[in-house]
């Protein structure tokens, strides 16, 4: 028996940082989404999959175009004419839309109850598989305490939209422990709702979140696909497939090997041509950041427009890439005769560790800062998360790089180039 699981398709999820940048290959990555939906489709059909298992966040909340639920249905009814079952639970992004609780589909589908566990018995393939869907948005029940005992001579699947005991980014919803899932005495249990790929338990029973479709975003980085499960009597083989469109990368560039702008550029662009192997042919949308103590520090804060424009040019040169952004957080190089910072930026730096150690002190600078006055609590378009305790000490972080570059640097070269000073801090 082989089952393919999958989760948070986001169908139609509107991509977001693209259109501030000029030169985004914004319609790549626009329609990559429903793409990467019909990539699933074509694994489960080359695979000759017996079942799809589709463990919540199908669409992206309160769609109103029902174009979107047509693209889905059309998608499902390629599996029906194949043969294959589908089974799909709500999660919290569907419960906020009544066109999706509404969406007549195909009859290869069975969309779980929302308002208890229910099981789906499929007597010829041996497989019972177990769940129930989101009725609301704000779900704080452990829902997988309620679902039913494994039922004896199949294979027993638990299909589950949750944060297990919560997730970094992600709210806590469904919460539930890994004993509680173990206690059903399932198979598989397939999760949805975190988007990173992860094997929670491996094997008696395999606890498995596929992570997202699609990546979004720049924080949704690397491959992203589905989770192929072979059965083979008591024998489960699970494996990643690949099934994205486009891809989102993060280069982070070690500089403290760089002495100067020019040979922290070629560890930039070396790193650029493995993340361009890496996406396997696939469109590439990379972010570029410059870590570590570096005697180029000065120097990349100082000339951030100099560095981006050539990092840029030479990604033209690369089939597929796109820089989305390029962030300086390096800071200055300490040599064992520790002279390189002056009291003046010693001093500077006594104070802001001093500051960034007191969350509630800090939460009342960055609120304060007249950029953000009014920002609502998360703006993913601009990577601005204002209720973010590690998001505001990273901003702050950067605030004190930025000044003490000023400082130990040429002030001059920064603060006449309009809006370097705050660019990552207002993205």
């Amino acid at each position: 028996m082989k089952l393919l699981h999958a989760a948070d398709l986001h169908i139609d999820s509107p991509l977001r940082g693209l259109s501030r940048y000029p030169g985004a290959p914004e319609q790549e990555f626009r329609s990559a989404v429903r793409g990467a939906l019909h990539n699933l489709v074509d694994l489960a059909l080359d695979e000759a999959v017996d079942a799809v298992l589709l463990a919540g966040d199908v669409y992206d909340g309160d769609w109103k175009d029902y174009r979107t639920g047509l693209f889905f249905t059309a998608q499902m009814q390629r599996l029906r004419e194949a043969g294959v079952k589908v089974c799909m639970v709500a999660g919290n992004h569907d419960a906020q839309s009544k066109i999706t609780r509404e969406l007549r589909l195909p009859d290869n589908v069975h969309r779980f109850s929302t308002a208890k566990p229910e099981s789906v018995v499929y007597d010829d393939l041996g497989l019972a598989v177990h769940g129930q869907g989101f009725a609301e948005r704000d779900i704080t029940d452990n829902l997988a305490a309620a679902y039913p005992k494994a039922l004896d001579g199949h294979l027993n699947i638990g299909l589950l939209h949750t944060a297990l005991e919560g997730a970094e980014g992600h709210k806590t919803y469904a919460p539930c422990r890994v004993e509680d899932l173990t206690a059903r005495g399932y198979d598989y249990w397939a999760l949805g709702h975190i988007h990173a790929r992860q094997e929670v338990r491996r094997g008696d029973p395999w606890i498995v979140f596929p992570g997202n479709l699609q990546g979004r975003h720049a924080r949704e980085t690397g491959p992203k696909g589905a989770t192929l499960i072979t059965a083979d009597g008591p024998r489960l083989t699970v494996e990643h497939r690949d099934l994205d469109v486009v891809r989102w990368g993060h280069a982070e560039i070690d500089a403290s090997r760089a002495a100067d702008v020019e040979s922290a550029l070629g560890l930039a662009e070396e790193a650029m041509r493995a993340a361009v192997r890496d996406a396997d042919g696939r469109p590439l949308a990379l972010r570029v950041s410059f870590t570590g103590p570096s005697d180029a520090h000065e120097a990349l804060w100082r000339d951030r427009e100099r560095v981006e424009n050539e990092l840029r040019g030479a990604a033209g040169e690369l089939d597929g890439l796109w820089i989305e952004k390029v962030r300086a957080a390096t800071t200055h190089a300490v040599h064992e005769d520790g002279g390189t910072l002056s009291a003046l930026v010693g001093d500077l730096r006594a104070t802001a560790s001093a500051v960034g150690a007191d969350p509630a002190v800090l939460e009342g600078l960055v609120r304060g800062l007249p950029g953000l006055r009014g920002v609502g609590a998360v703006v993913d378009a601009e990577d601005v998360r204002v209720d973010d305790e590690e998001w505001r000490a990273r901003i702050f972080d950067d605030a004190v790089d930025l000044l003490t570059a000023l400082v130990g640097g040429d002030p001059a070269g920064i603060a006449n180039r309009p809006g370097t000073p705050g660019e990552e801090g207002a993205a």
